[in-house]
């Protein structure tokens, strides 16, 4: 008897496995066809990196940040630069319509994620690949880490930094258990597939007020962002691996603050809960000689959307500060 209801379980649990990879793809494939790439697929040795130009004049990039993708940007930020900077915006490896970097990072079984510099490496081969010139690089929240990384190890490719709410400094403690149990070896493989099939609207509304707090987000952001492009199983495992291991990274390259020579503007809301202004730009501003700190009284993690003339004016003066 014991022996037929493990049985049982098991072909149970087999068909529950089975319905939930199907609802989870069927799903993805909806949401590529709903939110198809803006822009070109570079090949990176090997590695595809979506590409969004817009513009002419000097060369400016945009990183996006963690759970994210060039959308964030091409909902109006790029329209407001388009007619003075030829801006460039990148899907990091791992979201968005980019490939990983490294194939562990989107396996099923596997904690591994990319690093910023191994991201920066690929990232600054899609610029050269597109011809990019002494490029501003603005990067937001884990996409100012990159950016740092870029100005670090590719210095002839990097003329400014503009870092908006940007990760520069280990934090303590870690960074809760969504992100402790998506990047473990077993919520990795089980935990992406069920909310690929079944997150609901509701909470993905919930978490985007979350994160633009305490403003909101502008109308028309939720429709426009293909939040289920971060929802596909590999892109969930990529993101959650890449936040799970990166405080040991930001630990290295913080130490190399010091190395870097060249104009950056840091730009960070203080009433920022994502990624504190006290633990990361209010430390970096004293870490890089030539950083210029602007604090945004009462503004949250997105302030390239609820201040973006703010931003456009370090953008400004990146541009031309020698």
């Amino acid at each position: 008897m014991g022996r037929k209801i493990t049985v049982i379980l098991l072909l149970f649990g087999c068909a529950a496995l089975t319905i939930v990879q199907f609802l989870a793809a069927r799903r993805e494939v909806a949401v590529v066809l709903s939110f198809p790439p803006e822009g070109q697929i570079i090949n990176v040795q090997g590695h595809s990196v979506h590409a969004f130009v817009k513009g002419s004049g000097p060369d400016l990039v945009l990183i996006h940040g963690a759970s994210g993708n060039a959308r964030d940007f091409t909902f109006d930020f790029v329209d407001r630069l388009k007619d003075r900077y030829r801006v460039t915006v990148l899907d990091r490896p791992g979201l968005g319509h980019s490939s990983s970097v490294i194939q562990s990072e989107a396996a099923v079984f596997a904690t591994q994620g990319s690093s910023p510099s191994q991201q920066a490496k690929v990232l600054v081969g899609a610029m050269r690949a597109l011809n990019l010139k002494n490029s501003i690089v603005l990067g937001h929240s884990l996409g100012g880490i990159v950016a740092l990384a870029m100005a670090l190890d590719y210095p002839n490719d990097v003329s400014s930094l503009v870092l908006v709410s940007s990760v520069s400094n280990p934090w303590p403690g870690d960074l809760g258990w969504f992100y402790k149990l998506n990047g473990s070896l077993i919520g990795g493989a089980i935990v992406p597939p069920i909310l690929s099939a079944f997150v609901t609207n509701k909470l993905v509304e919930s978490n985007v007020a979350e994160i633009f707090e305490p403003q909101i987000a502008p109308n028309g952001y939720l429709e426009h962002i293909g939040a289920g492009l971060v929802l596909r199983r590999d892109t969930m495992r990529a993101n959650a691996r890449q936040v799970f291991g990166l405080k040991a990274h930001v630990e290295k390259i913080s130490g190399r603050y010091g190395q870097l020579n060249l104009p950056v503007e840091i730009l960070h809301g203080n009433k920022d809960t994502i990624v504190p202004f006290q633990i990361h730009s209010k430390k970096l501003v004293n870490q890089i000689e030539n950083a210029v700190l602007t604090v945004l009284p009462g503004i949250g993690h997105m302030p390239h959307h609820t201040n973006p003339d703010v931003i456009i004016s370090a953008i400004d003066r990146a541009a031309i500060r020698p």
